[in-house]
């Protein structure tokens, strides 16, 4: 079985960024903290309360094992997975959050993580990409708090935590932070409970992990069935042709329109597994779950809102879809029809047009590509500009999803006529999908994906959405196919065979 490995982690043979010579052994996390809540380096003149953060070395782990060891324990847990890339981020308990709603909830939570990084006290011991404090969270497409009593209750209009824990594997190195907001005494129990807290999920995510034999994925258990879907296909035929007749008109570029599909099973879905199969069938995408009281937001999606490393910055346009062929040569033929249509080439560069308006103006150097390439997926294949560029003045990673978010790829264009259709047609509250998720450092960079391929399940229960973009010629029957498509991949993770929904 694969160690997720001890509290104290063995220093690389050649010391880095001012690691323990050869052979030391590495802090334990809980001395880390007692350490640095009592003297410790610190970023600002607070020595006696706010953000503590200390980081260690540690063995090779198991990032879905180890989530789905703290969701047992009945710790809130969050799941962050690039496979292409061998990068995981799993964040266990919460050390502080901020929950912030409405139009200038980017900012807000901006400027109170700015505050709290301002007088932290942190270690670590090299210069990684997404080492030490994080925040982890999503910003619901609407930033209209939820009802009390729905689906999407315990997430709000947007949260984001600093998990008490981090886990982080990244260039085949892995480490382990954490994080306590309190005054020095507190602190210091603090991490020696976490300690423990530690010793006890790293001892069951190796019993959780495959052994060296075992498959990593295996066929799900659960049967999914439809329980219901909003709209049905009558309506979705009728209102995806009132707003194609609305674009045809001049009064819109582009609108998103999604749906929901709820679906159930006898038993109770494996959230676990089903994240290794969307990381075995979608390793370019990236993988999530979120935990939120007893429902886990989990998805695969392919596309980046935003990635910022200081003044650099990398986003995407994707917009325009087409079905997988059932052997290359389909597949290819697929390919060239969608990179020929007129229809799905007018749908993506309403897309481009719209981040290269907003990203110009602060930018001082923006790279498009002139042409738009092919992003394969495992059920769909989409068109993709790689958008990159260096900003006049670094902003930070929540300023520019602000401004970004929601694209016309989600929500349409112009903007707020888009928003106002939705608002009035859609007939449900989105939550966290289609809306910003990911992770920031106590430096500013991080990425945020747009949450797509997706679903909020809670026990047996699971619901699917997906959107399409609908333009002056989009045909209803097409576009319901569409949406079928998008929603497959998590549904036959969690168990539903075929082509449904």
């Amino acid at each position: 079985m694969t160690a997720v490995g001890g509290l104290r982690g063995r220093v690389p043979h050649e010391p880095k960024d001012g690691a323990a010579k050869d052979g030391a052994a590495a802090p334990s996390i809980g001395d880390l903290v007692r350490d640095l809540a009592g003297t410790g380096e610190t970023t600002g003149s607070s020595a006696a309360a706010g953000l503590v953060a200390g980081s260690v070395p540690i063995e090779s782990f198991d990032a879905v094992a180890l989530y789905a060891a703290a969701v047992e324990a009945g710790l809130e847990a969050t799941l962050w997975l690039r496979p292409s890339e061998h990068f995981a981020l799993v964040g266990i308990g919460r050390a502080w959050s901020v929950e912030a709603a409405g139009p200038n909830r980017f900012d807000e939570a901006d400027a109170a993580w700015r505050s709290l990084v301002a007088g932290a006290r942190l270690s670590r011991p090299a210069e990684v990409r997404g080492l030490g404090p994080v925040l982890l969270g999503g910003l619901g497409f609407t930033g209209r708090a939820p009802e009390p009593q729905g689906d999407w209750a315990p997430f709000g209009a947007a949260s984001l935590v600093v998990p008490s824990l981090v886990a982080l594997r990244s260039d085949r190195r892995s480490w382990l932070t954490a994080s306590v907001v309190a005054g020095s005494a507190e602190a210091r129990a603090e991490g020696a409970r976490l300690e423990r807290v530690w010793a006890q999920l790293a001892e069951r995510a190796g019993e959780l992990a495959p052994g060296a034999g075992d498959p990593a994925t295996k066929p799900p258990d659960a049967h999914l069935a439809i329980d219901g879907e909003w709209p049905e296909a009558h309506q979705w035929r009728h209102i995806v042709a009132l707003m194609a007749g609305a674009v045809g008109r001049g009064r819109l570029d582009k609108v998103v329109f999604a749906r929901r599909v709820d679906m159930s099973s006898p038993a109770a879905l494996d959230v676990p597994s089903a994240l290794r199969r969307l990381a075995a069938s979608a390793p370019e995408s990236t993988v999530f779950a979120f935990r939120r009281g007893a429902g886990a937001f989990i998805g695969a999606t392919p596309e980046r809102l935003v990635r910022t490393d200081g003044r650099r910055y990398r986003t995407a346009a994707i917009a325009g879809s087409m079905r997988r062929g059932s052997d290359p040569a389909e597949d290819a033929a697929l390919a060239a029809e969608l990179l020929a249509s007129d229809k799905e080439r007018e749908e993506h560069s309403v897309v481009v047009r719209a981040i290269r308006r907003q990203l110009a103006p602060i930018s001082e150097q923006i790279e498009i590509a002139p042409e738009p390439g092919i992003l394969v997926l495992r059920h769909v294949q989409h068109l993709v500009t790689e958008v990159s560029g260096t900003l006049r003045v670094q902003e930070g990673l929540l300023a520019l999803a602000g401004r970004l978010h929601p694209t016309p790829a989600v929500g349409g264009e112009p903007r707020d006529l888009a928003l106002a259709m939705i608002d009035e047609h859609e007939g449900f509250d989105r939550g966290w999908y289609s809306g910003p998720v990911g992770w920031l450092s106590s430096g500013g960079d991080g990425e945020m994906m747009v949450a797509l391929r997706c679903g909020l399940v809670e026990e047996n229960r699971v619901t699917l959405f997906a959107g399409c973009g609908i333009v002056a010629d989009s045909d209803p029957d097409r576009e319901w196919e569409e949406s079928r498509i998008k929603m497959r991949a998590v549904a036959a993770a969690l168990g539903r065979a075929g082509d449904e929904p």
